[in-house]
């Protein structure tokens, strides 16, 4: 399947690395065009450079209001409209929860969740006339599965994935799709320079929360699959009327959330006659 998105317009948060650039690169590459957005627009004026009139180079911090309502703007009066906005912006930080500082968590919040809610606000009004969109949340496996030492990533990706069930169901009446992306180890810079560690605390050491430290910092630049591919089914996806709501990616993410899945139904078996008991 390769879907048509000839002169599409692609509003793509964090496009300067990683998922955001591999998928500036593929919908250009099939013809579309790209509101290619990053904090430090200078990453990204290459794009605009090499296709003056297919991109544009734009610079936008998710956690600022006035910087949101600028790049839309923006986009609206360069190309006319957005067809897909790509929520990528994002950051991890590797830490259990007790190792958190209060001004780490907020900033993974605050980008993760808030960000990705400002910029779909900001681009919603202008779908909803058009009566047509897709919004593609960059989510991940660990928007499914909590892994120990993910804390606080995981709890930015889970509220992002509710959000996006909710708001899939609030706009499909006006032709408007959802895609939640789930992608497992991909080889980008999320594992490297886009990681942050909290300081450590040595009691978790030797428990889970500290082998999630250790293998972040070994896999970098060796995970198994590749981000063009990724982007390949992205783009297919988001302009096919079918798509599903959760799209994961990646053989791992695929095993990984049904197996959390089929344990949960498990549990929900087992426990089921003890939990329903609950009449007056």
């Amino acid at each position: 399947m390769t879907t048509d998105i000839q002169d599409q317009v692609w509003l793509i948060t964090g496009a300067s690395t990683g998922f955001g650039r591999t998928l500036a690169e593929a919908v250009l590459a099939r013809g579309g065009r790209v509101v290619a957005t990053a904090r430090d627009v200078g990453a990204v004026k290459d794009l605009a450079e090499r296709e003056p009139a297919r991109v544009l180079a734009v610079r936008l911090d998710v956690t600022d209001q006035a910087s949101v309502r600028a790049a839309v703007d923006t986009a609206i009066a360069g190309f006319g409209q957005v067809d897909v906005l790509v929520n990528n912006a994002g950051h991890g930080l590797i830490g259990a929860l007790e190792e958190l500082s209060e001004d780490q968590i907020r900033a993974v919040m605050a980008t993760n969740v808030f960000g990705a809610m400002a910029v779909t606000r900001a681009v919603l009004p202008h779908m909803r006339a058009r009566r047509q969109g897709c919004l593609v949340q960059m989510s991940s496996v660990g928007g499914v599965v909590g892994n120990p030492g993910h804390a606080i990533y995981a709890t930015s990706k889970f509220a992002l994935e509710g959000m996006s069930e909710a708001l899939a169901g609030e706009v499909a009446p006006f032709g408007i799709r959802v895609v939640i992306v789930e992608p497992g180890p991909f080889r980008t810079e999320f594992a490297g320079r886009s990681m942050t560690f909290a300081e450590s605390i040595d009691d978790y050491r030797d428990t889970p929360a500290g082998a999630l430290r250790a293998r972040f910092r070994d896999q970098d630049g060796r995970q198994p699959n590749d981000p063009a591919k990724a982007a390949a089914i992205i783009v297919d996806v988001a302009g096919d009327d079918r798509a599903p709501l959760r799209l994961p990616l990646g053989p791992e993410a695929v095993g990984r959330i049904r197996e959390k899945l089929q344990r949960q139904l498990a549990e929900l078996d087992q426990w089921e006659s003890t939990v329903v008991d609950t009449r007056y």
